[in-house]
């Protein structure tokens, strides 16, 4: 089993200690990703449809620099702050991948987020 660190400077940077990601053999973890852009470490702030598609965009970032795209994704979990958003954030996630290939995911209400934003996702990628 190899472990190679994999990060990129299209995606925020870790804003603690951890990795972008982390690929061991064919299967690439990612860490939690939220709505900064990387150039600035801004947040973005609008709707929750441009907040997460900012997410998916770091996300994808990442995927890329692993060689990998959003059909690669196995494993998808959806962090979100008020499950009021959750049928807009569905929406916007969902237009990412090809339909009837989408990963598996759990969406779990949480309390709140690093730098109080609404929305994090995390996802585990494998090479097909």
């Amino acid at each position: 089993m190899k472990k190679k660190v994999i990060n990129t400077s299209n995606a925020p940077s870790a804003i603690g200690p951890y990795n972008q990601s982390i690929k061991i053999n064919d299967m690439l973890f990612i860490s939690g990703q939220i709505p900064l852009i990387a150039d600035t470490m801004k947040l973005v702030s609008g709707s929750i449809e441009e907040e997460t598609h900012q997410v998916m965009k770091n996300l994808g970032f990442i995927l890329e620099k692993a060689k990998m795209q959003f059909r690669d994704v196995v494993k998808s979990t959806i962090y979100l702050d008020d499950m009021e958003n959750f049928s807009t954030v569905n929406e916007v996630y969902g237009s990412y991948f090809d339909k009837g290939d989408e990963p598996s995911r759990e969406t779990v209400a949480v309390k709140s987020l690093p730098k109080n934003v609404r929305i994090e996702i995390s996802m585990i990628a494998v090479n097909q």
